[in-house]
């Protein structure tokens, strides 16, 4: 349901799609970010999505995930980045997201976006009842864009990805 709320608010909802191509023998060619709406080339698998509502100024990072045999290899951050800087250009102000408490990862991932916990959710997650931390990264200016552009060169370096979601 959470799901099919996103893809049915277009207005304030974007979602990107994160591919990978292969070849017949398996060999990877190439990873390809879309706009959900846009998904539409055949043959490839997702591999990872991520979720953004924009409203009035905040870009609210709902959902991240990449495919298990995927993780470790900077596609979180390339999704991270990827809509931090579609919000920007969009005219995302602030930007905040909720984290579970034992998840260190994706806080350490997010603290190098600058992210910092400004609260906590008691309960938030129904699967354990485990709390969030309520995290915010602001402001979202012409400098902190130049950083997340200076952050994706560096991470294209060893992640090689087509970008149709930020354009």
């Amino acid at each position: 349901n959470a799901y099919r709320f996103e893809v049915a608010n277009r207005d304030t909802s974007h979602l990107v799609v994160l591919e990978t191509f292969s070849d017949a023998k398996g060999t990877e060619l190439r990873r390809r970010l879309w706009p959900f709406a846009q998904r539409a080339q055949p043959g490839g698998e997702v591999i990872g999505y991520g979720g953004c509502w924009l409203i009035a100024g905040e870009a609210h990072i709902s959902t991240i995930a990449v495919h298990p045999d995927h993780r470790g290899q900077g596609l979180g951050e390339l999704l991270l980045a990827s809509m931090l800087k579609r919000a920007i250009r969009l005219g995302g102000e602030y930007s905040v997201l909720e984290v579970r408490e034992s998840n260190e990862a994706a806080q350490a991932l997010y603290r190098k976006y600058e992210y910092t916990v400004i609260g906590r959710r008691r309960q938030y997650y129904r699967d354990n009842g485990e709390d969030a931390l309520l995290m915010e990264a602001r402001p979202l200016d012409g400098a902190y864009y130049r950083r997340i552009e200076a952050r994706l060169a560096a991470l294209s370096g060893r992640v090689h990805f087509d970008d149709r979601f930020t354009r």
